[in-house]
């Protein structure tokens, strides 16, 4: 990605943004509220269509100027099935294409780690800012944001209550003007290493926010990204307080997240002993979206909403030093597991690298009655180590390993699903579990 070579470029951008007073961008960015997009959870017009876009390149016209965008559709898409989408935004000097391909680091740090994550659950979208920024004069980028989300939505089927955007630097400012702008389109943001570049219009509204920042950052200071993230301490209804941070040269993160905030809407900061990256490694100054703890947990965020009207519950209230993005930082899960332990289907899914991997789970409650809370256990191929996981906490990391809900997805109704992953290791072998027991019941392999 070439991070270090374009941290003098983003300090330029971000002095001029602050001499020339742009910074205030609020009074050229036209209404908060968008012009005919509804957050209100329904099928899109292209659910039940045969789509005519496809994955690639695509361009748009928009505030009078052609723009680009790359679009990525999951395999064997299904056009009655609503997916969840995601916005990506590319740093200064960085480009949609890097952004798409993973660039340096390739697959496993496409969409910012998280496309490979996703193991085809969700649309995609990296669009390309003027002059490889996102300066947003007069809300143009936000029109463009608006004009692309409306062109997708009116040929491919997305879940209108599970729209995301996220971005590094640059990217992270224009992500954080979304939330501020796009309150009730946009379910939750991902900010990396953000500061208030790409203006701020309306940001009275609660919106789930995710901020990333270290803590000697050269380039845009911490305390640019702690005042985006208080914007939305308050808006959320959070109980304020000042995040424990890592110590200089401990080269380990913290995550926190927030207590009291209105249900539905987290607010979780994340800061690291690091410079200007999005791509921190515990235990190292180097970088590398390989080995990033921010992936998984920036996909564990964005997945503990659920689709529906109805929002999903905070987070609960944590503060853990972190030596590796370690499962025990996953929220709270319920009471222990009552009840309907009867029949159950699990399918798993394997995406294997080198020396790593992710698994995504899918659990299916076959009997007949409800299932109020769930543990499944399995047994982890020798050599496989978790290293984070999302959607419920993993214990141990290897060997007979149990994976027990979260506050959110406890109840599993007949014939109900709920889908839950992890990242690991490998010293060679990246084969999957082959027998998955539910609260002590024989599982059936999908």
């Amino acid at each position: 990605m070439r991070q270090r070579s374009i941290f003098t470029a983003i300090a330029a951008a971000a002095l001029l943004v602050l001499t020339t007073g742009r910074m205030a961008l609020s009074d050229s960015l036209g209404a908060t509220t968008p012009s005919s997009i509804s957050a209100v959870a329904a099928a899109t017009a292209g659910c039940g269509k045969t789509p005519t876009l496809r994955s690639g390149s695509q361009t748009i016209t928009t505030s009078g100027k052609n723009r680009t965008w790359i679009l990525r559709i999951p395999d064997n898409y299904d056009n009655n099935h609503p997916y969840r989408l995601i916005f990506a935004y590319h740093w200064l000097n960085g480009t949609a294409q890097i952004v798409d391909t993973g660039g340096s680091d390739g697959a496993v740090w496409s969409y910012y780690g998280l496309k490979q994550l996703s193991n085809n659950s969700t649309i995609f979208i990296a669009p390309q800012g003027i002059n490889n920024g996102w300066g947003n004069t007069n809300g143009e980028d936000l029109t463009f944001t608006d004009d692309v989300l409306k062109r997708v939505e009116g040929d491919l089927c997305v879940d209108t209550t599970q729209r995301f955007a996220m971005g590094w630097s640059y990217g992270g400012a224009m992500s954080f003007a979304v939330a501020c702008a796009r309150p009730t389109v946009f379910r939750a943001v991902a900010v990396y290493s953000g500061a208030q570049l790409s203006g701020c219009n309306g940001g009275t509204q609660p919106v789930a926010y995710m901020g990333i920042h270290g803590t000697h950052d050269s380039v845009l200071n911490i305390s640019q990204g702690r005042s985006l993230r208080d914007r939305f301490v308050t808006n959320n209804g959070c109980t304020p307080m000042t995040p424990r941070e890592p110590a200089q040269g401990s080269l380990t993160h913290i995550i926190t997240a927030y207590s009291g905030c209105r249900a539905g809407y987290p607010v979780v900061w994340a800061a690291f002993d690091g410079d200007h990256t999005p791509s921190p490694n515990d235990g190292s100054t180097s970088t590398s979206g390989a080995r990033t703890w921010t992936s998984g947990e920036v996909w564990k965020f964005f997945t503990q909403f659920q689709s529906g009207p109805s929002t999903s519950p905070s987070p609960s209230p944590s503060q853990s030093p972190s030596p590796s993005s370690s499962p025990s930082s996953s929220p709270s899960p319920s009471p222990s597991p009552s009840g309907g332990s009867g029949a159950c289907r699990v399918s798993a899914t394997v995406n294997a690298w080198n020396n790593g991997l992710t698994e995504n789970l899918t659990i299916t409650n076959t009997g007949a009655s409800t299932i109020n809370g769930w543990s499944l256990t399995f047994a982890l191929p020798g050599g496989q180590t978790i290293t984070n996981g999302w959607n419920a906490t993993y214990s141990p990391t290897s060997g007979q390993v149990t994976a027990t809900n979260v506050s959110y997805n406890g109840t599993l109704a007949p014939g109900a699903s709920t889908e839950i992953g992890f990242q690991a290791t490998h010293t060679g072998n990246a084969a999957k579990p082959t027998a998955f027991t539910l609260n002590g019941s024989p599982c059936v392999i999908a």
